[in-house]
């Protein structure tokens, strides 16, 4: 179910939206520092007291924009800073399902080359955003023998839950999970605006509380993980990376935490300095880190993709990316890019990657029963 897919990433936007910050408001500061949200439009927190206060609790969780370069450095200078207050510290990623563990756990131990270690968790199969946002994340566990923490369960079975409901999947399909509390009546409204906003081609009067069962299930099951791991290793600190939308207002995984026992769950995000942000709230988060987009960053498709035999199809097109104003789409198979043959998404990230800002990406790709040639224009870098 593609609406799963993309609930963490509509609920951001919601949250933006019913915040105020799309009204035109003065910038909440200078990038680089660190605000309350309830002061967010005239204090300054210090970053020492607040990550120190942070890194005595049992779990603070980094949320994120998957494809912002900028959240994965700040997320790494985040860590480092509560590492140096608590070095018995675990790390849990979003990223990687349970049955990687293993794998999680040879490289931490320094038993594989980066290479092995993205083909055994298959990223390009269960994440497939950009690896080097998240290397230096991955080399800061290894380089400390922190542990690496696989948070999430199979997306086949939030489907099935989203398709038949909590109780119409088998205990064997379920991973271990036990069945995660019901959300709070705020997230259930905001789950609903997400529900409305995409509305399902088979939606009957139960497939709103499938569709909270099994976003509830996604928050749930990272939660246990982690509330497993403190439970073995008291006095630990776990440090979650996982999207935003998992973590603003303390609706998602750190309510979750709440249920098993484990509160209060430090919740910290980053924001774009250039919008308004005094109307967020005090429940927002512990604390907002001021960000401001570079322009350098590397250039981007703004696409996910599966790898189908020796094809590589396109999963999911991001909004206003260079692919959907190309015209790609989900189901698209890539044959060429650049008159190169596309077989796995080395091949593609190799020529996006190449991209000069304000140049032209010639592609072919199969819809359907048809051949297509698409033109993917990238940005200038003004």
């Amino acid at each position: 179910m593609r609406l799963l897919a993309l609930a963490t990433t509509l609920l951001m936007t919601f949250s933006a939206s019913c915040s105020g910050s799309q009204q035109l408001a003065p910038p909440c500061g200078q990038a680089g520092e660190w605000l309350t949200p309830e002061a967010a439009a005239a204090q300054r927190t210090q970053p020492g007291p607040l990550l120190e206060r942070m890194a005595r609790l049992p779990v603070v969780l980094l949320g994120e924009a998957h494809d912002s370069a900028e959240d994965h450095r700040w997320q790494l200078h985040t860590l480092t800073q509560l590492y140096a207050f608590q070095p018995r510290l675990a790390i849990g990623f979003e990223m990687f399902p349970r049955r990687v563990q293993s794998v999680l756990d040879l490289w931490v131990a320094g038993a594989l080359s980066e290479d092995e270690f993205l083909k055994r968790s298959e990223w390009e199969k269960v994440w497939n955003f950009d690896p080097r946002d998240y290397l230096p994340l991955f080399h800061f566990a290894r380089m400390n023998r922190l542990p690496m923490l696989a948070l999430n369960v199979e997306r086949s079975l939030t489907e099935a839950v989203g398709k038949q409901g909590w109780d119409g999947v088998p205990e064997t399909q379920k991973e271990g999970v036990a069945k995660p509390a019901a959300p709070s009546p705020s997230y259930d409204k905001a789950l609903r605006m997400v529900f409305d906003h995409h509305p399902a081609k088979d939606r009957d009067k139960d497939g709103f509380r499938r569709f909270v069962e099994a976003q509830t299930l996604w928050d749930g099951a990272m939660a246990q993980v982690m509330a497993q791991h403190l439970e073995k290793n008291p006095g630990t600190l776990v440090v979650g990376i996982m999207g935003a939308g998992h973590v603003r207002n303390g609706h998602g995984v750190a309510h979750q935490l709440k249920q098993l026992g484990i509160a209060p769950a430090g919740i910290l995000l980053t924001w774009e300095r250039s919008e308004g942000c005094a109307a967020l709230g005090k429940e927002f988060a512990d604390a907002i880190y001021l960000v401001e987009q570079p322009k350098s960053n590397p250039p981007r498709l703004g696409v996910s993709t599966d790898q189908v035999g020796d094809s590589l199809r396109i999963a999911s097109v991001m909004a206003d990316s260079v692919a959907e104003r190309a015209g790609l789409k989900g189901g698209d198979v890539i044959i060429e890019v650049a008159g190169q043959p596309v077989k796995n998404i080395q091949t593609l990230r190799t020529a996006v990657q190449r991209q000069a800002p304000g140049t032209w990406l010639p592609m072919k790709v199969r819809r359907e029963n048809s051949e297509l040639e698409i033109i993917a224009r990238f940005p200038s870098a003004s």
